[in-house]
């Protein structure tokens, strides 16, 4: 990618990265639940000008991605960033629900992936597995499990989305805030009662975090992530993005106080290795079809 593009991918990778920290940071005020529906309210309201109606027969998918995407996933992985004693095993966790977006898109889309593929994912899992037993994340095991979970139903919201057509990126969000807010507030008044009448009490630093969240996680990250995707095949874009967990965990080791031991660090290399080939794998795919339309 020329000079320029990689400057967009320095700053999708930052606004994502920062974003762990920013929204840790107001999760101790305001909880997740919560925290995500306010993130949605910002996001909808700045592109509620934007949206565009979505075609006939769209709906149930659009629903689908909207509870599986901005209800479950949001939901649960604040909730897991919550109980997490750092930033690091979150940020990295995360990125399970690539391995498990290959898994699933072989049973539902019938994206056959080879033996090289096969063995990315499972490297990745197995990568789970050995973090999953650093002392820093046996002291909230909880956190992982719904961090594991959160990134199941990502997986699942990349699938569906396949079958979304003639909505942009903005649309996309806009509708999933639509469709995410209510239910959002209607589980934070379940599970996290007195939440909304102690809004008024949050400080500028919670607020400050739903703002992030909208604006820059949102709004800039996913907005330029679709201008190079635009630009380049999605697989040259996202072994990039990888730059996110790790730019995740110097910021927990630098303002959070993370301290990741070896189990961690270790697993986290191979969770982040396993996506990384993956990401190579689908490279290797789309660029001879890249080289034939150049030729063409």
């Amino acid at each position: 990618m020329p000079l320029r593009d990689l400057a967009l991918v320095a700053v999708i990778v930052i606004a994502w990265a920062g974003n762990f920290l920013m929204s840790a940071l107001a999760l101790r005020e305001i909880p997740p639940f919560l925290f995500t529906a306010l993130r949605f309210v910002i996001l909808t309201l700045l592109l509620l000008p934007w949206l565009k109606r979505p075609t006939p027969g769209q709906w149930p998918r659009l629903i689908a991605v909207g509870l599986s995407v901005g209800v479950l996933h949001f939901g649960l992985s604040f909730s897991a960033l919550r109980l997490a004693g750092d930033l690091s095993s979150p940020a990295i966790v995360m990125q399970s629900y690539v391995p498990m977006t290959a898994v699933l898109g072989w049973f539902a889309l019938d994206e056959r992936f080879g033996w090289r593929t096969g063995l990315a994912i499972a490297v990745s899992f197995v990568g789970v597995l050995v973090l999953g037993f650093d002392p820093l994340v046996l002291d909230a095991p909880a956190s992982l499990v719904l961090m594991l979970v959160s990134a199941f139903f990502l997986a699942l919201g990349t699938v569906l989305m396949k079958g979304l057509r003639d909505l942009d990126v903005f649309s996309q969000q806009g509708w999933m805030g639509v469709i995410s807010i209510g239910p959002l507030l209607a589980t934070s008044m379940l599970i996290e009662p007195g939440a909304i009448a102690a809004l008024p009490q949050v400080s500028w630093i919670g607020w400050a975090g739903a703002a992030y969240a909208a604006f820059a996680a949102s709004l800039l990250g996913h907005g330029l992530y679709y201008v190079l995707v635009q630009r380049h095949p999605v697989a040259q874009v996202t072994p990039w993005l990888l730059l996110t967990p790790l730019l995740a965990v110097g910021l927990g080791i630098a303002f959070w106080g993370d301290r990741p031991g070896t189990r961690l660090l270790i697993g986290g290399a191979m969770v982040l290795g396993g996506v990384f080939m993956i990401a190579l794998r689908r490279l290797s795919k789309t660029t001879p079809k890249a080289e034939s339309i150049d030729a063409a």
